[in-house]
Parts: structure tokens; C-alpha cells; sequence
């Protein structure tokens, strides 16, 4: 089970831990929402829980909970600008379609991904 950071989005997690002043990584996750499924969570972890798992990618940290780990399996999270927006953006092997909008996405029927 791997998650891995580009440098932008190791560089940016690192700037955001600065700027906040303390916290130990990125928390993702993911919950139901939005008209295709599933949508990303993004918060600080300041303390790593019982549930949780920890990456280390590119001298950042991610903290994922294990309920969620398959969807994020094998997955590359980068941080990108388009225009006037910055975002972390995935590439994520999990994920069949996303909403036109782009705020949400489908999973592909996988077997480890039914328990969700």
C-alpha cells in the first residue's frame, strides 16, 4: 500500500504545517457526497490515532485512516495551479469517473473497495 507526494505537494504540506504552527501531517479522507459519489477531505492531524496510518513521501507526511486506505491504494497526490486556483490534485487509480464539476468522484468496483 503506497501513497506518494509529488515535491509541489510535499512542499506545499510543509509551508501549510509552517504557516499553521504546528501539526504532524495532511489528514485525508474521504466522505459520500456530491452527484458522482465521493468526495475528499483534507484537514491537519496533530497527533496520529489508533485507526490511522502514516505515509512519508518527498520529506512530508500524510495521515490516512484505515477504513479509507483502499481508496487512496497506489494513488499520486500533486499540488497544482490553474489560473488564479491552487489545489492538490490526485491521480488515482481507485477512482472510475469524476462529476463534471469535479468535486466528486465514482470508485471502481474493486474488491477491497465494497467494504465502503
Amino acid at each position: 500500500m503506497t501513497i506518494t507526494l509529488t515535491e509541489r505537494a510535499a512542499d506545499q504540506i510543509r509551508r501549510q504545517l509552517i504557516k499553521r504552527g504546528k501539526g504532524l501531517a495532511l489528514r485525508l479522507g474521504v466522505k459520500k457526497s456530491g452527484c458522482s459519489g465521493f468526495s475528499y477531505l483534507f484537514d491537519f492531524a496533530d497527533e496520529i490515532q489508533e485507526t490511522d496510518e502514516l505515509f512519508e513521501s518527498n520529506d512530508a507526511k500524510i495521515v490516512v485512516n484505515r477504513t479509507d486506505l483502499s481508496i487512496f491504494e497506489d494513488a499520486e497526490i500533486d499540488f497544482v495551479q490553474e489560473g488564479l486556483n491552487s489545489m492538490f490534485k490526485f491521480r488515482n487509480p481507485n477512482i472510475d469517473s469524476t462529476c463534471g464539476c469535479g468535486e466528486s468522484f465514482s470508485l471502481k468496483k474493486h474488491e477491497k473497495l465494497q467494504e465502503i
